[in-house]
């Protein structure tokens, strides 16, 4: 889902050696959709917080990257100005020690094959905004 253009077009806008938070906007798929049928079945909400999130941490770890805090995790209760579709079903604001922290993290084989596999599986919709602090 990510490409190396999604990651030179950010790095161009994101100063090097900054924090980033990272928004996530979710939509759970009611039962998560697997490749392999031989993954327990569970709802989107499970293997997202539940599978991806653990694997997540463990690519992290694998890749060396510390520094990773959740700020907020929570479901969305109401819209009230914007489009009701895609509907959100929970966002989360991540911190990253850098977007090269991030990136590291999304390219590391223990990502593609652990955690990836979850996200895909989990999320019907989802958006990824980089955000820094005003300046």
């Amino acid at each position: 889902m990510l490409s190396e253009q999604d990651f030179l077009a950010a790095e161009q806008k994101i100063p090097r050696d900054v924090p980033v938070v990272m928004l996530n906007l979710v939509a759970f798929h009611t039962s998560a959709i697997y490749a392999q049928s031989s993954v327990p079945p569970c709802s989107g909400r499970e293997a997202y917080l539940q599978r991806y999130a653990p694997a997540f941490r463990e690519a992290a770890a694998a890749a060396e990257v510390e520094g990773i805090r959740v700020i907020y995790l929570g479901a969305v209760a109401a819209t009230l100005v914007g489009p009701e579709d895609p509907h959100w079903d929970a966002i989360a604001l991540v911190e990253y020690p850098s977007f090269a922290a991030l990136r590291k993290v999304l390219q590391s084989s223990a990502y593609k094959t652990k955690a990836e596999p979850h996200r895909k599986a989990a999320l019907k919709a989802w958006q990824f905004v980089a955000t820094l602090p005003p300046r």
